[in-house]
């Protein structure tokens, strides 16, 4: 049976008009295609679409349609209303949220405080094996730690339902930005129900959503397809009647793909075609800053990249001004630093590769591979690691040459797809690997934090008792300016042990057709929810 509001939507586009239920989203005098469906391109195959499983932006731009947590983001990165009405905390570490009476599940039931306390025991319990439950233990919610080692039950998480419609979450410490952290796909909700009904929950027509849209169609490195759900919340203002998701690990089809009319949105392009799209198509080409660095994680735990020397090596070689201006050439920045210019709450200091020529940087690495007690006659074999995709072909291409040239390394490439990238990455199997982290949220620790020992993000293994102190030390400052203070002093233990070498910050590179509109192309975490755009006619 169609939806009442489909048959009005349909009327009105027939019409050319817009209707005043949408104007919070759509201008008032917009006329509207008719047929309003959008095709999206992720550039991967979704590992899983269960919040607690998801690993990176294939699976988040999808989940985020899906599901909805207690708060949303506009297209500025400030907090609105999702499950949550309203949040609250006298001292910043018990946090108070009222939840909307009519919020409900893609089958119709409520969404209870409940239904968070559940999701958020899982994320954390061991028997999950999240990916993502460290980002309990970093929003420093009582006993999350505790848990995700095994020393404490889920059900003693720092998280209540007084009743049906308010949720109490207790932090190990005050934290003013928690509320900003709670919009993150991590602390979606999940059905209880749903989850215990069998593996295939997540499945077309098994899976029970709280988001805009529900999966009504996906064959697996073909599309997934959402259509609106009935029963979300505000659903009146929901313009958009089919989102396709099309996974495409090479940017060249992808824009390819775009440029015959078949995308409407590409996650990225290739860099080498950005000045010819430029010309060809300027409207459509969008390259924003974003809360995201580039960088190359090193194995700190074996082989020769366990050796400080040689990893500081590797990285003083990589020439990133060349890499931001000219491999990539976009509006990249070199990342000097782990943490993006543009995050909120970070004056990053000086770092001792900005002061310095390439020339000097390449003479200094020199030395120190010597030290290692590699050179001419023992030259350093490694490999590096990237998943599937040209851009990081190109990087990866640029990056070994530079090795190479420097210092004389024999690199072997090897890439992989999403899945198989992510297991090498998990279990260690690599010498050098491609790596990337958006904010989760807009503040210093979102990054910082990946590198503590006992964050399950720290791809390199790095374990460094002083900075896993600094780190923790930010967490108890009182004002902005000390926390900068301690930042400053992890990059700068990340520069001197090198577990990671940065390379550029991103821009949010991606081609729009000129007729989709409401796209927060301007949200520094890159968090565009299909629900706030709409075709226009065209």
């Amino acid at each position: 049976m169609k939806h009442p509001v489909s048959r009005l939507f349909a009327a009105l586009c027939l019409c050319g008009l817009s209707s005043l239920s949408f104007a919070a989203d759509v201008p008032q005098g917009t006329a509207l295609a008719q047929k309003q469906e959008l095709v999206r391109h992720i550039k991967d195959e979704p590992a899983s679409l269960d919040p607690a499983k998801a690993v990176g932006l294939p699976e988040i731009q999808v989940i985020r349609d899906l599901f909805e947590g207690l708060v949303n983001q506009n297209e500025k990165g400030e907090l609105t209303p999702g499950v949550a009405t309203r949040w609250q905390s006298n001292d910043n570490r018990i946090w108070t949220f009222t939840l909307r009476d009519n919020a409900k599940w893609s089958d119709g039931s409520p969404v209870t405080a409940q239904d968070f306390v559940y999701s958020w025991q899982r994320l954390v319990d061991p028997k999950t094996t999240s990916p993502f439950a460290w980002f309990a233990a970093l929003a420093g919610i009582n006993n999350a730690q505790a848990i995700i080692d095994g020393k404490a039950a889920p059900d003693t998480l720092g998280v209540t339902a007084v009743d049906a419609r308010t949720l109490r979450v207790q932090l190990d410490k005050p934290l003013p930005w928690f509320s900003n952290l709670t919009a993150n796909f991590a602390f979606y909700p999940v059905q209880k129900a749903n989850v215990e009904s069998g593996k295939e929950w997540t499945r077309p027509g098994s899976l029970v959503g709280n988001g805009a849209y529900v999966l009504n169609d996906r064959v697996v490195n073909e599309k997934l397809v959402v259509v609106p759900n009935t029963h979300y919340w505000d659903n009146a203002k929901t313009v958009l009647q089919k989102v396709t998701f099309v996974p495409i690990n090479q940017e060249s089809s992808a824009t390819k793909r775009y440029l015959a009319g078949d995308i409407d949105i590409t996650e990225s392009f290739p860099k080498n075609m950005y000045q010819k799209l430029l010309k060809d198509i300027p409207g459509q080409v969008y390259t924003p800053p974003q809360l995201g660095t580039y960088y190359y994680a090193f194995n700190t735990q074996k082989g020769p990249t366990a050796d400080s020397r040689v990893r500081l090596a590797l990285s003083m070689t990589i020439d990133r001004r060349i890499m931001a201006e000219k491999v990539l050439g976009t509006g990249e920045k070199p990342a000097w630093h782990f943490t993006p210019d543009v995050t909120a709450g970070f004056t990053p200091e000086a770092s001792p590769f900005e002061q310095m020529s390439q020339q000097e940087l390449n003479a200094q690495a020199k030395t120190l591979l010597q030290a290692a007690g590699y050179g001419p006659q023992r030259p350093l074999k490694l490999t590096l690691l990237y998943n599937t995709s040209e851009n990081h072909q190109k990087i990866a291409i640029a990056v070994a040459s530079m090795w190479k040239k420097n210092l004389g390394v024999d690199v072997k490439l090897q890439n992989q797809e999403w899945k198989t990238y992510i297991d090498s990455r998990n279990t260690g199997n690599f010498d050098v690997i491609r790596a990337s982290w958006v904010g989760d949220y807009n503040e210093p620790s979102t990054f910082l934090s990946l590198l503590t020992s006992t964050h399950s993000g720290n791809i390199s293994r790095f374990n460094d008792p002083a900075y896993d102190k600094i780190i923790h030390q930010a967490t108890l400052e009182t004002t902005a300016k000390a926390r900068n203070t301690d930042y400053n002093m992890a990059e700068k233990i990340l520069t001197e042990k090198a577990p990671i070498a940065p390379i550029y910050q991103y821009t949010n590179g991606r081609l729009i057709k000129p007729w989709v509109k409401g796209y927060p192309i301007n949200n520094p975490e890159d968090v565009a929810y299909s629900r706030t755009m709409y075709i226009e006619k065209h």
